[in-house]
């Protein structure tokens, strides 16, 4: 998919995807929106005022108020590209995100997808 493509899909429509995923494997909507904020530097609120405001996923990782000093550490594939490795900057915050929630869904210990 375009990068562009994936930038412009609304936060709205991807955070339930998200939830739904780590769900289905017996994990919370609590602890996703603890990975998101973790990693991006927003409260609960501010997560929940970017979905409400129908940000685009690309808005959403730009204006985020201060990512993870640790996410470098995020290391692995989505989709069976290595995040380490993605050039373009925003793509790889996305696609750390995304490697995050399959760990969760994964059943690894929130510690240890935390990165502490």
């Amino acid at each position: 998919m375009d990068n562009n493509k994936v930038f412009a899909m609304k936060l709205s429509k991807i955070y339930p995807l998200l939830v739904q995923k780590a769900v289905k494997k017996n994990r919370t909507k609590q602890e996703v929106d603890e990975v998101i904020c973790l990693l991006t530097g927003y409260d609960e609120n501010g997560l929940c005022r970017q979905i409400e405001n129908d940000v685009d996923y690309g808005a959403f990782f730009e204006q985020a108020p201060c990512m993870n000093p640790n996410c470098t550490l995020i290391t692995g594939t989505v989709c069976g590209v290595r995040v380490e490795t993605i050039q373009d900057p925003l793509m790889q915050k996305i696609r750390y995100l995304d490697k995050l929630i399959d760990e969760l869904a994964k059943g690894r210990p929130m510690g240890k997808i935390l990165r502490q």
